[in-house]
């Protein structure tokens, strides 16, 4: 089985860096936080996915992992950081920010998402 990420076109390879920025961005903190998960030798040869799901208490929520590439992800790298996306979840990330912070109430991924038209008191939930 040949490796599908080795033969990426010129023009998939610019279609990628073009649609980047619209996609999805990463603030420093969470660029950082993410390598730093990532050194983990549980998440070597994985790349950081932002994904949405069925659920919470306002209809979506957001995910993350460490994961391989399927055939139909969108793979990005922001802030010197490798992200996957799927088609479905591409949808709803549109523009979005993610974010790493840290407070009283603990420490996290949180999503600026500019499609959202509510969210939960949380954060981690959201409607369309």
């Amino acid at each position: 089985m040949a490796d599908s990420s080795a033969s990426v076109s010129v023009e998939e390879e610019q279609k990628v860096v073009t649609e980047m920025p619209s996609l999805l961005q990463l603030t420093p903190a969470a660029a950082t936080k993410v390598q730093q998960f990532n050194a983990n030798d549980a998440h070597q040869g994985k790349i950081f996915r932002v994904y949405i799901e069925g659920g919470g208490c306002s209809g979506f929520q957001y995910g993350f992992s460490f994961d391989q590439c399927r055939e139909d992800d969108t793979r990005v790298t922001v802030e010197n950081v490798e992200v996957l996306v799927d088609p479905q979840s591409a949808m709803y990330l549109r523009g979005s920010v993610v974010d790493w912070q840290e407070g009283l109430s603990g420490a996290g991924f949180v999503v600026r998402n500019p499609n959202a038209s509510g969210s939960c008191g949380c954060g981690m939930s959201f409607s369309i």
